[in-house]
């Protein structure tokens, strides 16, 4: 039996790809990355614009078209550092506010422990009150699950210090930088020994 295969028909040849206008620099995606791929384009543009000044056509051509691609590369890398950019401060406003946010918590869990507290010490006082008033020469008291002892302290209670003796008087000296006279001594082209006037820049995410 013979078998009847149909002609296979012969293969296209392969289309050489387009050469074009390239760039070697890639984008990362880190901010820190983009920002270095940013200077590095700048001066890899600079270079480029200078070989624009060669004698022989084709070096120009050649830098012209490679110039062509930094620069496009600088648009895409622009574009995708201020998008990074902007979502960092986005993530930086939102820690800031989460921040704010547990602060404002953090004083309000801080006022309920100290009403708590008092609380607490208020009822104490009035059981020891009541329990005292019932055994004045009681010093321990026990309960189905619980037991209230006292202790015995002595201290030392100043009505006033204006009127004691020098001789009770404990000195403490402390010395503090007076920064206001310094800075403006500083402005004012004095030299002082282990001062020195710091200038920085702050920014502020609007």
């Amino acid at each position: 039996m013979t078998v009847l295969t149909a002609p296979t028909a012969p293969l296209a040849p392969a289309v050489p790809p387009v050469a074009g206008p390239s760039c070697t620099l890639q984008r990362s995606g880190s901010l820190w990355q983009l920002g270095i791929e940013a200077q590095e384009l700048t001066t890899a543009i600079g270079q480029l614009a200078q070989q624009l000044e060669a004698d022989d056509e084709d070096a120009r051509s050649q830098a012209l078209a490679e110039l062509e691609a930094a620069l496009l590369a600088e648009e895409g890398n622009k574009q995708a550092l201020a998008g990074k950019a902007d979502a960092t401060c986005w993530v930086i406003e939102h820690l800031r506010g989460q921040a704010a946010y547990r602060q404002q918590q953090a004083k309000r869990l801080t006022e309920l422990s100290r009403s708590d507290a008092g609380r607490a010490d208020a009822l104490e006082e009035s059981l020891v009150l009541v329990l005292t008033r019932l055994q004045p020469a009681a010093t321990r008291f026990s309960f189905p699950n619980h037991e209230l002892r006292s202790t015995r302290s002595t201290s030392v209670a100043i009505e006033n210090e204006t009127l004691l003796d020098p001789e009770w008087l404990a000195v403490k000296t402390t010395f503090q930088a007076d920064k206001a006279a310094i800075k403006a001594a500083l402005k004012a082209g004095q030299e002082i020994t282990g001062a020195q006037l710091i200038s920085r820049r702050s920014w502020r995410i609007c």
